[in-house]
């Protein structure tokens, strides 16, 4: 494992918009000072394995990840209830970038893994948006699937160190990166 000096785990509900926060700080940072660390790149891959899938497919945002993504969340559940660290050892591995962004943190077993390992580097970040704005992505409830650990498991008893609104408001979003950015700067320099 290497050794960041910050690690933003991004959470939020489907079509909050972690991938698209993730991005614009990636963005605004050198690849070599930052990488983007995906949980469920791991999950996949090893779901498509098992079952035989197009991994490939599993990563896009279409129907046909949407057809697994119940039973891959169950999957995912078991693989860790029995070793909290099942999908998060494997994302650090080789990691030498100073500024590791974790863009789908998603359960209290991820916060956990990253707290008990790296203490003082980690930082979370909760990306919300209203129903109405996540319905205007594509959202809609899927029982299952929103009432779900995955989704739900964020929802109570997590203190967040940063909360960005991603309500489509260009001018107060770019504020609020602009201030998560400058966060990270002072990191760098410590």
């Amino acid at each position: 494992m290497g050794f960041p000096k910050l690690i933003l785990l991004v959470c939020g509900k489907r079509k909050s918009g972690k991938d698209y926060i993730t991005e614009l700080i990636h963005c605004r940072l050198d690849s070599s000072i930052c990488a983007v660390l995906r949980l469920s790149g791991p999950l996949k891959e090893q779901y498509a394995k098992q079952h035989e899938l197009d991994y490939d497919r599993l990563l896009d945002a279409t129907e046909y990840k949407e057809r697994y993504r119940a039973d891959m969340i169950r999957w995912g559940e078991e693989r860790r209830t029995a070793d909290p660290g099942y999908f998060c050892r494997p994302i650090v591995q080789g990691v030498s970038q100073p500024v590791w962004i974790v863009s789908d943190a998603r359960r209290k077993s991820d916060i956990d893994w990253f707290r008990s390992h790296y203490e003082e580097q980690t930082v979370i970040v909760r990306v919300v948006a209203s129903e109405k704005t996540r319905r205007q992505r594509g959202w809609q409830f899927t029982e299952g699937v929103d009432d779900a650990q995955s989704e739900c498991g964020l929802d109570d008893g997590v203190n967040f160190d940063w909360v960005i609104t991603n309500d489509g408001q260009d001018l107060e979003l770019e504020a609020q990166v602009l201030s998560l950015l400058a966060f990270i700067h002072e990191k760098l320099l410590h």
